[in-house]
């Protein structure tokens, strides 16, 4: 048995109820990396519990993957993939572009997934055919854009921070042939992607977690999104995705002179 929209509905407005009332609050964080900031509120790990309750009393046949609480029956046919907040600077920071990602894998596969952001009130969905936009600007059909080629790109990462050595050496042979680049918006970025609004996302050492709801997300609106070597991105990693084959074709093959 699958879930429908109604149900990844519920589970993203139970974590809304944990994590929106602490948005711009002053909510303590907690470091989870000894040597650098990996932080984690208890906003994160609230809309985890509630997240995982609800799936555990209504699907207890699935595995859960989640950021905060471990993992169960990876294993299983169906499996959950959960980050509740993607983009913790984000929120600790006050900046709107974090979200809670809620994806689903069958036999593996990055077939579901969600994305909300609770702050401007959007939800990105995919149901395993067609990805959906609902929010301020109504309800439609996502669909990316092909900007042609990678001179003519809009590009986003995280920060060019999160790149080291030769990893940063080959982001910057992508970014210096775009025609924009920009930084920040995490889980946000993947989702312009899929609505067209942007055309590349290249980012490195992902969790699964990270890109888990976001996979489908902007596949069902078109687009295309691997490893740095051309791979399936379920297990995270160096990720590219972009809105044309063409020009994820052209970054890879800068990215393939590793």
């Amino acid at each position: 048995m699958l879930p429908d929209r109604a149900f990844f509905d519920t589970l993203a407005d139970a974590a809304r109820e944990q994590t929106l009332p602490r948005f711009r609050t002053g909510v303590s964080v907690v470091n989870k990396l000894a040597g650098g900031f990996d932080p984690v509120t208890e906003g994160d790990r609230a809309a985890e519990t509630a997240i995982r309750a609800l799936i555990e009393a209504r699907f207890p046949e699935h595995g859960i993957l989640g950021e905060e609480h471990g993992n169960v029956g990876l294993d299983r046919e169906h499996v959950w993939v959960i980050d509740p907040i993607d983009g913790t600077r984000a929120f600790i920071s006050g900046v709107p572009l974090w979200g809670t990602l809620i994806g689903l894998q069958s036999n593996g596969r990055a077939t579901m997934g969600m994305m909300d952001q609770p702050f401007t009130g959007e939800r990105y969905f995919a149901d395993g055919k067609v990805a959906t936009y609902r929010g301020p600007g109504g309800e439609a059909v996502l669909s990316v854009r092909d900007c042609g080629q990678l001179s003519d790109a809009v590009l986003f990462t995280t920060s060019p921070h999160i790149f080291e050595g030769e990893d940063l050496a080959l982001y910057r042979s992508i970014e210096e042939k775009v025609r924009l680049f920009r930084y920040g918006c995490d889980c946000y970025a993947y989702c312009l992607l899929a609505g067209g609004h942007i055309d590349l996302v290249v980012e490195n050492n992902l969790q699964p977690y990270d890109v888990g709801a976001l996979i489908p997300i902007i596949e069902q609106a078109g687009g295309i999104i691997t490893d740095w070597d051309g791979g399936r991105p379920e297990n995270g990693g160096n990720i590219i995705a972009a809105g044309s084959r063409s020009v994820h074709a052209e970054a890879l093959a800068l990215l393939a002179r590793r």
